[in-house]
């Protein structure tokens, strides 16, 4: 009897009495078991990479206060490094409030981010439901990237920004005069045109998945093969480091080792500044511009978004950057979405996901956040993994070698889901006259010849979207063979609103005296097309929106949703408002949406009744009233979100229980051992984990990338629903799909497998294995059993792990920060937490007999 076996009978699945069909025999019978190795040639030489001088940032008078930042500069093909990233937040599309210096005056200040991931999740789109426990924005963790370590400073070559404005707009900065400040942007933005004109300045853009190789060749006839400088460079990297540190904890050398070969490969006719530098474990993206333009860059913002398993695991995602250029947003995108030919909708979830959950913050905290839609320029480059549909490999090679590349664009599954508009609606690509950039074998220019023989296909490409925009090249790069990609890359004239810095003044002077006509006592007032709002049979897990319009009177006001009096937060947790602030001009009107979203934080209270779907929001005006929004409804209890021991006393599902027997169980008091309960006996494990971890061993064993590949939105709200109701006999997903619902499963556990009581004991113990053994045999028995039924299964895996690529530390990192918490409550865990808890772990999955000191409880 193999390991597998005696652990399940030894857990007493069995005699499990409501479902006898959930005990599957299959399950019961058949389950016997970095550094730089290869210098650029002499050509591609050039300076030494060096340091930033210290930054200095000075608040600017007048109506918009920029976030000033300095880049540093480059001389031809070199490079400066900005430092850590600056916390320096982005502003809003208010343009006309920084005004042109001459070159030289003074730069806006610049910085890099590191290494950069999102632990908190959202719910977004089509994608597979993500928790995020504040509803604020991302933020990131940042680390400090590696150049901050081994470069020279610079003498000071550019001062900081000393831009000046008018008198009147100068005391528009002044507190008493906020809302006038506002309402001066807003007319400076209508008023754009009377003070701006257009100037194209050539930006290069370029992508490159390397495959997780370092540079071993010049990158100059990718980067500067036109006879022009480019004013701008976006240079985008996929598959940077594809090793498991990578992945895990987001560290790399290659991200030092390509950011120095891409500054030794810029245009040797112009020197550049490095703007920002930002990563997503393998994807980067890299921001320039010239030295003479940096005086024009400020508002850069950077943030990314992981959309790898439970949404935030950064193997596929988006990295991006934003940043006012003279007067024009401009937001430039790098992606790497999930591969295989077959998943398509995969794709397009990742697409929406980042277009949703990617926000950059604002220096104003009472305007929203901005999302990639809300600039002017959007530049989306990057792996986006898109197939070529025709099964027939060799038609596809004869195609490409007659150069019939539009013949086969008709097969090219980012035309069909454009065409469709599934994706990058309003977006433009250009014609596509170079032979697919993916596969080829490294270090030639030879098709795929492995065991797997993938198809030629386009996956590197670059989309855009704006007014304004010409593009004047879309190419490959042949002569790099690094990789199994194919370099691209696209130049573009793009127009740049200028500011006239005469024009300009004028039209503010004429602004303000304007606002000087205007009565102070004016009283705002606002109509509201709704103020009650019912959420019916809301899920775990499930965005519901409801919206309403906010219409203003002939006085302009700021709105904001405000705290009640001794609460902290304007609404509860499961709720948001967005915008939750804003501003209207007369006769405007806004809408707004109320999202309601039940996640592992506050799944729980509605579960035992502590918490309903019942709160009053109040709608905020200054200088004015209030009003009082109505929110309702009724939440469906879930086994996500329930405490384990509450799910061992459930022995049918949670949605044929009463109300207040579910609320009674959940309220229930964790006991180490049995106290002589007069509740019916429960049992081992709670049968919902079983039921996903029996589907995943007679149908994913061997499934190639399990837990690393992210399911689809609508089939975890199956799963959700079959194991709620306890109709498993319709249990229908894709075994992606099911290994996320499981680790879902676990996160939103209130007390984790190993309770917070015991996670000091494990880390210090960690390496132990004696000891390991002790502590997990001091656990209550559903949580003991629980851990020994989950280590049984991975073993199960890593025997399979020929086909399903499966190693102990993949599982080990994946498991451990979800079976071990920090008792803290959401904070992340420092970087030598979470390897001991990956060790942890990992001494139960490779030792050859890990449970056998363990005592069960049947």
């Amino acid at each position: 009897m193999s390991p597998w076996t005696r652990s399940c009978q030894s857990l007493g699945i069995s005699h499990w009495k409501k479902c006898p069909q959930m005990v599957s025999s299959t399950f019961l019978v058949q389950m016997s078991p970095s550094s730089w190795t290869q210098q650029s040639s002499a050509s591609c030489s050039s300076s030494p990479l060096v340091h930033t001088p210290e930054r200095s940032s000075r608040k600017l008078p007048g109506p918009v206060q920029a976030s000033t930042q300095r880049p540093q500069i480059l001389s031809s093909g070199g490079c400066l490094d900005t430092g850590a990233q600056s916390q320096s937040p982005s502003r809003p599309r208010l343009k006309a409030g920084i005004r042109p210096q001459a070159p030289g005056r003074g730069v806006p200040e610049l910085a890099e981010a590191g290494s950069s991931s999102s632990d908190e999740l959202r719910p977004n789109g089509k994608g597979l439901p993500v928790d995020q426990s504040s509803w604020g924005q991302n933020k990131p963790e940042n680390s400090l990237s590696r150049q901050n370590k081994s470069k020279s400073e610079i003498t000071n070559m550019v001062r900081s920004s000393t831009i000046t404005v008018s008198d009147k707009a100068h005391i528009l900065s002044m507190q008493k005069f906020g809302l006038r400040d506002t309402i001066v942007k807003s007319h400076l933005i209508q008023k754009e045109e009377d003070y701006t004109y257009i100037q194209n300045f050539r930006f290069f853009v370029g992508t490159y998945n390397v495959n997780g190789q370092s540079p071993k060749e010049c990158l100059r006839p990718w980067l500067s093969h036109d006879t022009q400088a480019p004013d701008v460079y976006c240079v985008g990297f996929q598959e940077l480091d594809l090793s498991k540190e990578a992945f895990f904890f987001h560290d790399t050398p290659k991200e030092e080792e390509w950011f120095k070969a891409v500054s030794e490969a810029l245009h040797p006719d112009a020197k550049y500044a490095k703007v920002k530098l930002i990563r997503l474990v393998g994807i980067m993206l890299l921001l320039y511009v010239k030295q003479e333009h940096a005086a024009y860059i400020s508002e850069v913002e950077a943030e990314t978004v992981g959309t790898g398993i439970m949404g935030r695991m950064g193997n596929k995602g988006g990295v991006a950057i934003r940043f006012q250029f003279h007067n024009t947003s401009i937001c430039v995108v790098n992606s790497h979405l999930a591969a295989h030919t077959e998943e398509y909708e995969r794709r397009n979830q990742d697409y929406k996901d980042i277009c949703s959950r990617m926000q950059f913050c604002q220096v104003d905290p009472s305007l929203p956040p901005l999302t990639i839609s809300k600039h002017d320029v959007i530049l989306w480059l990057g792996d986006l993994n898109y197939r070529i549909e025709d099964p027939d490999v060799e038609k596809v090679k004869k195609l490409i070698e007659e150069k019939a590349f539009q013949t086969l664009y008709a097969y090219d599954q980012l035309r069909a889901q454009v065409a469709a508009k599934a994706v990058f609606e309003g977006f433009s690509e250009g014609e596509l006259t170079f032979q697919p950039t993916y596969k080829y074998d490294t270090g030639s220019d030879d098709w795929d010849t492995s065991e797997k023989c993938r198809a030629p296909a386009w996956c590197d490409r670059v989309l855009w979207k704006g007014k304004n925009i010409t593009q004047l090249s879309y190419q490959s790069h042949m002569a790099l063979k690094t990789s199994d990609h194919k370099p691209v890359s696209s130049v573009f004239d793009i127009g740049v609103r200028v500011i006239n810095e005469e024009l300009y003044r004028k039209t503010l002077e004429e602004i303000v005296r304007s606002l000087d006509k205007m009565e102070n006592a004016n009283i705002p007032s606002v109509s509201l097309s709704k103020r009650e709002f019912c959420f019916q049979n809301v899920k775990y897990m499930h965005l519901q929106v409801e919206s309403f319009t906010i219409r203003n009177g002939q006085v302009p006001c700021q709105f904001e949703f405000i705290s009640k009096p001794n609460e902290e937060f304007y609404c509860k947790q499961w709720l948001r408002a967005s915008p939750s602030r804003g501003f209207l001009l007369p006769d405007s009107a806004i809408e707004i949406e109320l999202e309601l979203f039940v996640n592992k934080t506050t799944a729980t209270k509605l579960n035992s009744g502590e918490d309903k779907i019942e709160d009053i929001l109040v709608l905020h005006l200054e200088r004015g009233k209030d009003y009082f929004l109505s929110v309702s409804g009724n939440y469906i209890p879930s086994c996500f979100g329930s405490p384990i021991h509450t799910l061992c006393y459930m022995k049918e599902p949670i949605l044929d229980l009463p109300l207040e027997t579910i609320r009674e169980l959940t309220v229930m008091q964790l006991q180490t051992e049995d106290n002589g309960s007069q509740l019916e006996k429960p049992m081992d494990i709670p049968k919902e984990l079983w039921i996903l971890v029996d589907y995943l061993y007679r149908n994913a064993i061997q499934q190639e990338d399990l837990f690393q590949q992210p399911g689809l939105r609508s089939e975890f709200d199956h799963i959700r629903d079959c194991l709620d109701t306890g109709m498993i006999d319709n249990l229908s997903a894709s075994n992606h799909s099911v290994a996320e619902a499981l680790l879902l499963f676990l996160e939103s556990l209130p007390e984790p497998v190993i309770c917070y009581s015991a996670y000091r004991n494990c880390l210090e113990c960690s390496g132990n294995l004696a000891a390991s053994k002790q502590v997990i045999t001091a656990l209550p028995a559903c949580h003991r059993n629980v851990f020994t039924y989950l280590m049984a299964f991975l073993q199960e895996l890593l025997k399979n792990s020929a086909k399903n690529h499966l190693d102990d530390n993949i599982l080990a990192s994946i498991f451990g920060s979800l079976l071990l918490r920090n008792p803290a409550g959401h904070q992340k865990l420092e970087m030598a937490e979470k390897k001991k808890a990956q060790e942890f772990v990992h001494q139960f999955l490779t030792h050859p007999e890990p449970l056998s000191l363990l005592s069960y409880s049947a």
